[in-house]
């Protein structure tokens, strides 16, 4: 029996990778000017990286327990497993949402076959994971085969990346007034990681260029062997910069493919425009 795949659009997935690999989204929201969005349905990001550069701050709410429970129980109704591969439990309650909604369908059908998994993960380097799940479940491997595999590939998805301007992220309450004033004066780019599903800094890099070398050092310090994997960048509306390091990676790496996203709306309300992310695993994965 096929095994369904649920993501939510932090994972900054693309209309037509959850189109093609028969992946369900659920949507986080985006709250703009008091009116309320889906991201990844009814928002381009592009609008909403326009709207913070000229200074508006957007806000972003979870998927709630309602939204959840219609999914799992459409799946639980036809007795059907479901897998709903998690943003980051640190960064959002969507998976709390989802646990909470998983158990309120459970009370209905006992039997349904329905896993929550919280991948640690955000943005491009979650949906590389939640793609590697749909690949896998399309292939007719198990639950219990998809959850293990997904669940290893998450946990050795590394995640660096480097924000333009230090402003947004004050504005989300990541660094405090002084330090984007004096980041943003010396041209400070911040290095940024994920651990354990959190957001931690990890340098401080004067200039763009800079910082992107050393995004490309940091790959290598940071992994065993990239030979024939696949390698993820998402960037807010600076096509231009992750092509460059995409042709970069290809080069110094030998990987089998760099794929490219835009951040989604929901990410990108708080890391704003310019945001440069690189996702690649720690362990060769296959």
């Amino acid at each position: 029996m096929t095994v369904h795949i649920i993501a939510d659009s932090a994972s900054d997935l693309n209309k037509e990778d959850f189109s093609s690999l028969g992946i369900t989204r659920v949507s986080l929201s985006v709250i703009l000017d008091d009116q309320t969005y889906s991201d990844g349905e009814n928002i381009e990001p592009i609008y909403v990286y326009d709207e913070m550069r000229s200074g508006k701050s957007p806000k972003t709410s979870q998927v709630t327990p309602d939204q959840f429970e219609r999914v799992f129980k459409d799946y639980a109704k036809n007795n059907e497993p479901c897998l709903y591969l998690a943003f980051s439990s640190a960064l959002s309650g969507t998976y709390q949402s989802a646990t909470i909604a998983r158990q309120a369908v459970l009370d209905e059908y006992p039997d349904a076959d329905i896993r929550v998994v919280d991948t640690l993960s955000a943005s491009f380097g979650y949906g590389l994971v939640v793609r590697e799940a749909a690949r896998l479940a399309n292939e007719g491997h198990t639950l219990d085969e998809v959850v293990a595999q997904s669940s290893y590939y998450a946990e050795h998805m590394e995640h660096i990346f480097t924000v333009d301007d230090l402003e947004y992220l004050y504005r989300g309450g990541r660094v405090s007034k002084t330090a984007a004033f004096m980041g943003t004066l010396l041209k400070i780019k911040p290095i940024l990681h994920v651990s354990e599903g959190k957001l931690i800094p990890l340098e401080k890099i004067r200039g763009t260029k800079k910082a992107y070398k050393r995004l490309l050092d940091m790959m290598e310090e940071r992994s065993v062997d990239l030979k024939d994997q696949i390698i993820g960048i998402s960037h807010s509306d600076c096509l231009e910069n992750a092509e460059m390091l995409a042709d970069e990676i290809k080069s110094r790496f030998h990987v089998k493919t760099v794929d490219i996203r835009m951040i989604g709306a929901a990410i990108g309300s708080h890391t704003g425009p310019g945001t440069i992310a690189i996702f690649f695993p720690s362990k060769p994965i296959h």
